[in-house]
């Protein structure tokens, strides 16, 4: 199990997991990069210099082999991290995970999120990542996915997650109002009404229930605004709701 999936909360899922583009592990490791030019480039010279340099051939042998060793090091250290990282989406947030030993966690809970900015660059279209900020309702980046692989399926997936835990929220029913006396059974016998006296619970609910039912179509309203739902979802639910009263 990787050190991510241990930070889940119970009912919490993955729907989506990627990390940096393999571009950002070169650039990471550009010192090894070096280090290897260095090396080819040290070992064709010592092979270029004739017999009556030996010494120098030598030293020039033994600096190839270090640099092209060091290099290996120094890279092997960055495609682990590479490797550590984990950038997810799950039915309740986005979490960003990084470093070898040290860990870094950073999440941003799905309803707090306004949008999110995505930035590619023409070999950002041609080799597949992007940068993508995420911004809080106070249009505030509170992280940047650098170079993060597949950057547009990332987007697009946090905002269908996203959408989805709202429509979870408003579609949720209020608890059921508990059982008043004489309800439970035939613990306390019901009072004779007396003529022309209202029926119980006349005039209770009517006012809860319309302040119920005008809040969930002000809350039905706000999604179809952003989009999330239709405007014939929204009529429709509307007409449902009034219906009720």
């Amino acid at each position: 199990m990787r050190y991510a999936d241990t930070l889940l909360a119970d009912g919490e899922r993955v729907v989506l997991r990627r990390r940096q583009h393999w571009l950002a592990l070169l650039l990471e490791a550009r010192t090894s990069v070096a280090l290897w030019v260095l090396a080819v480039a040290a070992f064709v010279l010592g092979s270029l210099i004739g017999p009556s340099q030996r010494g120098v051939s030598d030293i020039l042998g033994v600096v190839s082999l270090v640099a092209l060793l060091v290099g290996l090091l120094l890279f092997l250290l960055h495609a682990w991290a590479w490797w550590a990282q984990d950038y997810l989406v799950t039915n309740r947030r986005i979490l960003k995970v990084d470093g070898i030993i040290n860990k870094r966690s950073a999440d941003s809970s799905l309803e707090k999120i306004n949008d999110a900015v995505l930035t590619q660059d023409l070999f950002g279209r041609l080799f597949g990542y992007g940068d993508l900020d995420i911004l809080t309702a106070a249009d505030t980046a509170i992280d940047r996915y650098h170079m993060l692989a597949q950057a547009p399926l990332f987007k697009r997936e946090m905002l269908n997650q996203k959408h989805a835990l709202e429509m979870e929220f408003s579609y949720r029913q209020p608890p059921s109002p508990p059982l008043r006396a004489g309800e439970a059974g035939a613990a306390a016998p019901a009072r004779p009404a007396s003529p022309g006296a209202a029926p119980p619970g006349a005039g209770r609910s009517g006012p809860r229930d319309a302040n119920e039912v005008m809040a969930t179509i002000a809350r039905r309203a706000e999604l179809r605004d952003k989009g999330a739902i239709t405007t014939e979802e929204y009529e429709a639910k509307k007409d449902d709701l009034l219906g009720r009263l």
